[in-house]
């Protein structure tokens, strides 16, 4: 790695997010409970990711002070330098609160608009994934690649739900007839957790409806970067509207599948 700035982003994401991780995993209360609701009375917020936030905001702010922040629980400064952190201190908190492992911290660095560094730290796997634009994606330090297309038919394809009832029900109807035409679906519950293990190979394919920003940018960074595809619908790019991910020769079927189903709209 050549370029300064991109090594001070990417060693500045990894230290915010292992710090994040030990503090959701070693600090979790025995006694943990809801602090707020968000979009509905089931799309939680802990006392855990707030506490995440702010460790990850405080550690930003002493090393990047003129840098942007945007983050799930609040956190939202333009900055002055071109860089802005995107991050979820944990992805997954239905998941920990209920004391499952799939749950991570999540963050990324934009300059001028794109995304350049993405960190996802899943502490109950003992797993880090990174990657920094034009320099492949990394589990532990070591390369990963996502796996190769598979005819969707014989392709494991990931998937997550919203919190709004209506939003649900449409969620249900694409489900409906995206089973039967795949291998199976499987439903971590993070989204960042699920980018990144497309980037691996342990999923052949992902898509949600309804994340945002936080929820996708480091993930579909790692995923770009083993080799996948991400975007939205066709012509566009990942978005809140819908997020893809797949290998070539994957992605293309699957996006015109979802579309076809109109799994961009509820």
């Amino acid at each position: 790695m050549t370029d300064p700035l991109m090594t001070e982003l990417l060693e500045t994401a990894l230290e915010a997010a292992r710090g994040a991780g030990d503090l959701l995993r070693d600090g979790r209360p025995a006694d943990l409970g809801v602090a707020a609701t968000k979009t509905s009375p089931i799309d939680v917020v802990t006392e855990m990711d707030i506490a995440a936030e702010k460790l990850i905001t405080d550690l930003l702010a002493r090393r990047r002070p003129q840098d942007g922040v945007l983050g799930e629980e609040g956190a939202d400064s333009e900055g002055s330098s071109g860089v802005r952190w995107v991050i979820d201190p944990l992805d997954g908190t239905v998941n920990y609160l209920y004391g499952l492992p799939s749950w991570a911290v999540s963050i990324a660095a934009e300059k001028d608009g794109e995304t350049v560094v993405g960190v996802v730290t899943a502490p109950m796997r003992g797993e880090t994934f990174q990657a920094v634009l034009g320099q492949g994606a990394r589990l532990n330090g070591e390369p990963v690649h996502c796996r190769p297309a598979a005819p969707l038919e014989e392709s494991l394809i990931g998937t997550g739900f919203g919190y709004v009832r209506e939003r649900r029900i449409g969620q249900a109807r694409v489900l409906n007839d995206v089973l039967p035409r795949v291998r199976d679906i499987r439903r971590g519950g993070s989204a960042a957790i699920d980018l990144s293990d497309v980037a691996c190979g342990r999923l052949n394919g992902y898509y949600e409806r309804g994340l945002n920003p936080w929820d996708f940018a480091a993930g579909a960074l790692i995923a770009r970067e083993a080799g996948a595809l991400t975007g939205g619908r066709p012509g566009v790019p990942a978005s809140t509207e819908l997020t893809i991910a797949a290998a070539p020769g994957l992605f293309e079927p699957l996006r015109g599948l979802l579309d076809d189903l109109g799994a961009w709209h509820d």
